[in-house]
Formats: structure tokens, sequence, C-alpha cells
């Protein structure tokens, strides 16, 4: 590394190390939510209880016809049963005809 306006060039190490997760790209997002169910999902650590109904409000007004499925029909995604919450999840999302899903994780 040179730093401007200085002729001494520096060696850095990155402290963060090598990534140990593959990069995943994201799933293609819908054009609209028109005629699509959003699934709410959460940790149930901070403030969804709060946060929900607000986004919920806010997709109502951008969109006609548009329906919810909220975070009670999943579970927590986060602490004591998470495994089994997670491990139902796609069959729950499935049976409930979710399209989108958003996930709040607290903190």
């Amino acid at each position: 590394m040179t730093i401007p306006g200085n002729q001494e060039t520096f060696a850095a190490i990155w402290p963060g190390g090598v990534n140990a997760v593959p990069r995943i790209d994201p799933a293609v997002r819908p054009e609209s939510l028109d005629g699509k169910t959003v699934g709410f999902l959460w940790d149930y650590v901070f403030r969804g209880e709060e946060i929900f109904p607000l986004i919920q409000d806010a997709i109502d007004q951008t969109y006609k016809d548009v329906h919810f499925v909220g975070y009670e029909t999943f579970g927590s995604t986060f602490g004591g049963d998470e495994h089994q919450v997670l491990r139902q999840l796609p069959d729950k999302m499935r049976s409930n005809g979710i399209d989108v899903v958003i996930s709040g994780i607290g903190c």
C-alpha cells in the first residue's frame, strides 16, 4: 500500500481472514407484490411485533392485492426449538402459499 504524497510502501494484512461461508446470489425478486402472499419470519428478539405491522401497512398502501401470513405461523427462528422451526419451514411455506418472505433478525 502506498500512501499518497509519500514514497514509502507498506504491507497491509486483512485481519478478517478468509471467508468461511461461500457467497450465494439472492433469489430473484418479483416485479410486484400484487397477487402474492408475503410471509413474515422473526427470531422473536427485537421489536418485530412493532415493526412487522408497519411494514405490512406500507405494503398495503402500495399494492392492492397482497396477502400476509404472520410470524406466529412459523415460530421463532432463534433459540429453543429453532432447529425444528427451520426444518418445518419449507413445508409451512408451501402449505401457506408463501411467495415472498420478509425475515426480521433482532438486535
